[in-house]
């Protein structure tokens, strides 16, 4: 039996650690094998492509180099780490996958989305998520969020961080468009409500999915 690929996506400060962690405890108690990653990352040269795609200070990076250096983190990513744990009857949970890359550098970054189907066909060769939320809010809320929590914990700005109000409100129809067009993977889930109205939902699709 082969596990299930979920994954979290949204704009910054969308609540996408605190949710992949109510996830992650949820089926450990269903007593399914999990495990977590995130992207760009979950390998070890994920994570150094990462370090390069998130320094503020690399403010000459092209939208083609940016786009490049996530799907070469992908590739590794899928070959090395979630397609071994799915093979393996493990469930895999993502911060980030595909998704993104169509909000960010396509609807944000004003590539061509047929450059990136492209790309992934060669990447993922149809390979997909079981299951997609979306954790969508008003922006604003979103970007008021990790200036909060920069101030609190100290913790750099990165460079996806530093855009304006404009990119990101790209990047949620981005999002909103990606799931109006394939409605049966995704869930779109109202980030501003309170915690355990969003986990309240949260926790209906899974059920669904165990079923």
């Amino acid at each position: 039996m082969t596990g299930q690929f979920i994954t979290l996506e949204g704009t910054e400060g969308a609540g996408k650690s605190t949710n992949l962690a109510f996830i992650q405890t949820f089926l450990s108690e269903q007593g399914i094998e999990v495990i977590v990653t995130r992207e760009p990352g979950g390998t070890e040269i994920g994570e150094a492509i990462r370090t390069i795609l998130l320094d503020n200070a690399l403010t000459e990076m092209t939208s083609d180099t940016e786009l490049l250096l996530i799907f070469a983190a992908r590739a590794q990513h899928i070959q090395e780490k979630i397609q071994p744990a799915l093979a393996a009857g493990t469930w895999v949970i993502s911060d980030r996958f595909t998704d993104a890359s169509y909000a960010y550098q396509g609807a944000a970054r004003s590539m061509g989305f047929e450059r990136i189907a492209e790309i992934e066909r060669w990447v993922q060769q149809g390979f997909q998520p079981d299951t997609t939320f979306i954790f969508d809010l008003p922006v604003e809320v979103g970007m008021a969020r990790v200036r909060a929590r920069s101030a609190e914990t100290g913790q750099v700005i990165d460079r996806f961080e530093t855009e304006k109000q404009d990119f990101f409100e790209k990047v949620r129809s981005g999002y909103l468009n990606r799931a109006a067009a394939a409605p049966a993977r995704y869930e779109i889930l109202d980030a501003s409500q309170p915690i355990s109205s969003v986990q309240t939902a949260i926790q209906a699709r899974l059920e669904t999915m165990l079923a």
